[in-house]
């Protein structure tokens, strides 16, 4: 146990789950789950989202719980070492890929987030729907702003990274998680006292089954997958920090109870405040920066103060979100150069840092001037993204679930569910019976689906 100390690990159990969740929790949440929910029937949905969250979505978390806490090491080293260095040790590699090419363009869209703060609070978030529309056509393909911007949330990620596992990640962690809860809350209150916001909460919470496709099950379990930062290599780190007494068990579904729970508060902002005025929450991507501020501007232009306090509140809380995501990933890349290097974690964290600038720098580069960055025709913004979510994220849940159904010994297995014989975890068999079989086959519809084969 000497290597795990001097590791270092998470001090606390409440630690442990708010800064696990807090690398879970992120723009997924917040921005990506109530346009897909939308698009998808509302609450039929996210009863099917449930379902996934538990049947797929916890399993997979433990399994990642299981090799990270087990090898006490970085995501690749701790394949390697279960793997005894066969093939499998390259699930690992991939998932520290898979981190680092999303921390390239996430920062940017995290730096988007710190700008509409901004521009909150100078009061800029005022205007006609055209108006919103060319505000974030202008800042996006700007060759400087969004850059300054990438930067200065890298700096804030860089600055909590070198400070270590307790006093950074952690002590980070505590004090972000409680404020993502307040905003969201007094968010939630606003959004429900506007005329009209029952319409939001019944689509919301009334299920409508005659809108549920094969398609919907596919698109929940994806943002399932999405939404917990499964195969991203940030679960398997932060559980290279888990104390022995850690329970996974309950840690995993903790951690997936306060994701959804985030998700689901999310709902209740959008679609009680989109729906008082009109406007239907299923308009994509384009939601949080185009659409939102519009809605906001009808529903609260009324009362400007209000509007001014909502606005500010949103985006601060997308920035927040997008910070505790970010933290996550950068650790995912700073944990491996520290361990394969010998280097200190300051070298590493730097390292790291002037990679995401520049990778960053370059995708919101191929938004606008730089046409030439793009790869199969896509700039390299919306490449990485979609070959992250489409190809890494699927291809490493579906090899980590087989990595840990068919070849980790399943003493290992018992011993780091059942923490050692010191917990009854009766539904053991059931767990192995879905990670070797049911996971696997349902990620490799996930991943079809998403090529367009399925």
């Amino acid at each position: 146990m000497e290597d795990f100390r001097e590791r270092g690990n998470f001090g606390t159990k409440l630690g442990v789950i708010l800064a696990t969740a807090g690398g879970a929790v992120g723009l997924g949440n917040v921005w990506r789950f109530p346009y897909v929910a939308g698009q998808n029937g509302g609450a039929a949905f996210i009863i099917i989202y449930i379902i996934c969250i538990l049947a797929m979505g916890i399993p997979v978390m433990l399994c990642e719980f299981i090799i990270g806490r087990h090898a006490q090491s970085n995501t690749a080293r701790a394949y390697t070492r279960l793997s005894n260095g066969t093939p499998w040790k390259w699930v690992g590699y991939m998932g520290v890929l898979t981190a680092a090419l999303i921390i390239g363009y996430y920062g940017v869209v995290s730096g988007w987030t710190l700008q509409y703060v901004f521009a909150s609070v100078m009061g800029h978030m005022h205007g006609t729907p055209d108006y919103f529309k060319d505000y974030f056509s202008d800042f996006s393909t700007n060759p400087i702003k969004p850059i300054v911007w990438m930067v200065l949330l890298v700096g804030i990620t860089h600055f909590v990274i070198v400070r270590g596992v307790q006093d950074g990640i952690e002590k980070a962690s505590r004090l972000m998680m409680p404020l993502l809860f307040i905003l969201l809350l007094v968010l939630v209150v606003c959004s429900l006292l506007l005329p009209n916001a029952w319409r939001g909460v019944e689509f919301l919470f009334r299920p409508d089954f005659s809108k549920v496709t094969g398609k919907t099950f596919l698109e929940a379990l994806g943002q399932a997958f999405f939404s917990l930062s499964i195969a991203m290599g940030c679960l398997c780190t932060y559980a290279s920090y888990f104390k022995r007494e850690t329970n996974l068990v309950s840690s995993a579904f903790q951690i997936a109870s306060i994701d959804t729970l985030v998700a689901i508060l999310a709902g209740l902002i959008i679609f009680p405040a989109a729906m008082s005025v009109g406007v239907q929450p299923d308009s994509g991507p384009s939601l949080i920066f185009i659409t939102l501020p519009n809605v906001f501007e009808q529903a609260f232009g009324s009362m400007p103060i209000v509007e001014y306090v909502v606005s500010i509140a949103f985006y601060l809380l997308l920035a927040i979100a997008a910070l505790t995501s970010n933290i996550s990933l950068h650790e995912v890349s700073t944990s491996f150069l520290s361990e394969e290097l010998r280097i200190g974690r300051r070298e590493a964290a730097i390292v790291v840092s002037l990679m995401c600038v520049v990778v960053g720098a370059v995708c919101s580069l191929s938004l606008g001037h730089w046409e030439w960055a793009a790869l199969f025709g896509m700039p390299l913004f919306d490449f990485l993204d979609w070959f992250t979510a489409n190809i890494c994220l699927p291809v490493g849940g579906f090899f980590t679930c087989l990595f840990v159904g068919w070849y980790v010994d399943r003493k290992i297995v018992h011993d780091e569910i059942t923490d050692w014989g010191t917990q009854n975890y009766t539904l053991l068999g059931i767990f192995q019976v879905v990670v070797k079989y049911i996971c696997p086959l349902f990620i490799l519809f996930i991943f079809l689906h998403q090529l367009g084969w399925v």
